[in-house]
């Protein structure tokens, strides 16, 4: 019999990192945010992070959080995870579960109700007063959706590249 190494991560640090390593990709100066699918088995389904929708320019678009409407960020970027649940290419996501850098806003929870997305695991919550999330956390609960804050590990890994 073998000796396994005992220190492996666990498949919610696997899957959250993935998520924080997909919001690295983003180009907001102000908010990269990730978001990881997988499956009930743990085969990660599809990822997506914040930006443009493909075909925008990442340099003709805004980035500017203030300004009219025409000249932020608002009205052009696509969320994490509405990127990561239409990147995906396969059959259904139903029964699956969304790990995700930032509680999820109202727009993007309808998303996950309509796709069956039944579970999220998210890092931060720091919107959790705003009418978006209030919104986001009502239509979860009434649609059966569960949600819990990721617990940290305090493990730290060190990637080069």
């Amino acid at each position: 019999m073998s000796d396994k190494r005992q220190d492996y991560i666990s498949w919610d640090e696997y899957f959250m990192g993935v998520a924080i390593l997909s919001g690295m990709r983003s180009k907001d100066p102000h908010t990269q945010v990730g978001a990881c699918i997988v499956s009930q088995d743990n085969k990660i389904l599809s990822m997506g992070y914040n930006g443009f929708p493909t075909g925008c320019s990442d340099d003709e678009f805004p980035w500017a959080r203030e300004g009219g409407p025409l000249e932020n960020k608002y009205l052009y970027t696509t969320h994490s995870e509405l990127n990561a649940i239409l990147n995906f290419r396969g059959g259904s996501l139903e029964g699956s579960k969304l790990y995700v850098s930032l509680f999820p806003c109202n727009e993007c929870a309808k998303a996950i109700i309509q796709s069956g997305i039944k579970t999220i695991i998210y890092d931060d919550d720091k919107y959790e007063k705003t009418p978006s999330v209030i919104a986001s956390k009502r239509m979860l609960d009434a649609a059966g959706v569960t949600y819990y804050r990721y617990e940290h590990s305090g493990r730290k890994i060190d990637i080069d590249l």
